[in-house]
């Protein structure tokens, strides 16, 4: 550090010296008291000034040194890229990155398949009021380990009194699948407010983020507070979570459009009933242990 740079840092304390100075030489020497007492007072004033002025220049240096390096630090690089096939993948690179850098503007964070179940699972432990939840079925619930895990935590939240409904979405031809009714028929035991909608009733985009998108309709909402949605073409990242309130609501207005669409299901002895649907659960096959599961039809109610 050079002499001149440490002065300069010390120029708040030498003025204050210079200005104490010459107060002491009007109060002792010239026995003016009255203009050692202003010279003292005008000299702490300037300092103070000169102090305040310093701190807002460095400040308003190191954000313009920043301003400058990040808005140069991206075309250097480009520009030192010579190969072609280098910058079509630099571009490339660059057109997702701003993609991101949007989202994140609107309030939104990209997650993995499976920091995007953990999430999710973290979220469910965490709520206190309600959790409303749009999913897809057939998607996995009975073996990938991933669902499973945030599976139980919806039961945990459950236990602790937490509201949960789940609106599963699907189609009527898939709804005699005998997995589709294992997993209806299991969550809706478990004490989840279970409801069916048929994809055939739902509208094919919803307008999220100010544009028209097409709905994964697979989405959830924790509290009223945060919400989290599965991409419909997953690629390196599976969905998003976001706690912009203007962004929920769009998600809760969403998803009252899809329980409004949905059929409610009760189960009445060996039968789950879709609201004007009824499906028979089959008999157990071959005993007792067999899976009562194994085959499903559906019948007038």
């Amino acid at each position: 550090m050079t002499i001149g740079k440490k002065l300069h840092e010390m120029a708040v304390f030498v003025e204050f010296l210079v200005g104490s100075g010459l107060a002491i030489f009007f109060h002792t020497v010239l026995k003016f008291e009255q203009g050692a007492y202003t010279i003292f007072g005008v000299g702490a004033l300037l300092s103070l000034v000169t102090y305040l002025i310093r701190e807002e220049i460095l400040r308003t240096k190191s954000a313009l040194v920043e301003e400058y390096r990040l808005s140069h630090e991206i075309p250097g690089a480009m520009a030192a890229i010579t190969d072609a096939e280098c910058k079509i993948q630099a571009q490339e690179i660059i057109s997702s990155t701003m993609k991101a850098l949007t989202l994140l503007q609107q309030g939104y964070i990209q997650l993995d398949e499976m920091n995007f179940y953990l999430e999710g699972a973290k979220l469910a432990d965490r709520a206190v009021r309600q959790i409303r939840c749009v999913d897809v079925l057939p998607s996995g619930w009975l073996t990938r380990a991933t669902l499973v895990n945030y599976y139980q935590s919806n039961v945990r939240a459950l236990e602790r009194g937490v509201s949960v409904t789940r609106v599963f979405v699907t189609t009527r031809d898939e709804i005699n699948d005998a997995e589709v009714l294992k997993v209806i028929a299991a969550q809706h035991r478990d004490g989840i407010d279970v409801r069916v909608a048929f994809r055939e009733d739902l509208p094919n985009s919803v307008e999220v983020s100010g544009r028209e998108i097409a709905s994964s309709f697979d989405f959830a909402i924790y509290d009223q507070n945060v919400a989290t949605d599965a991409f419909v073409h997953p690629g390196r990242y599976y969905g998003r979570k976001t706690c912009e309130r203007a962004e929920v609501a769009k998600y809760q207005h969403l998803y009252d459009l899809i329980e409004h669409s949905a059929h409610m299901v009760t189960e009445e002895g060996d039968r789950l009933i879709l609201s004007s649907v009824a499906v028979e659960l089959p008999k157990p096959v071959g005993g007792g242990d067999a899976d009562p599961f194994a085959a499903a039809s559906i019948a007038p109610s």
